[in-house]
């Protein structure tokens, strides 16, 4: 397969996750929003209301858990409110905003495809 059909298989894949996200939610998710989602599932507590805080918080969980399953980082910790803690094992590529947002991508799709969403 060629990037071109990469690319666009990226795409579909990508637009079927968010169709089947607004199914489900009402409402079509970006891609923060899918790491949001990623994040408190993977956190595994639910709560009506995160903090701004929060919420970067796990963001940042979801990126760390999504790139763990390429190398990049590793669990280290959970702290005592249970909150993980992820150590990087390895640099990630330089990469510009746009190949940023589909290396994401590739590991979000990745990731809903284990869970069997």
């Amino acid at each position: 397969m060629d990037d071109k059909e990469l690319i666009l298989l990226r795409e579909k894949k990508w637009l079927e996750l968010r169709q089947k996200l607004k199914d489900q939610f009402g409402k079509a998710p970006d891609l923060n929003a899918i790491l949001l989602l990623i994040g408190i599932r993977e956190l595994g507590k639910i709560q009506k209301k995160f903090s701004k805080e929060e919420k970067q918080d796990l963001m940042h969980i979801a990126t760390c858990s999504l790139l763990s399953r390429s190398g990049y980082y590793e669990l280290e910790a959970e702290d005592q409110d249970g909150w993980p803690h992820w150590a990087p094992i390895k640099n990630l590529p330089v990469m510009n905003l746009t190949e940023q947002e589909d290396f994401l991508k590739d590991h979000i799709i990745l990731y809903f495809e284990d869970i069997e969403y």
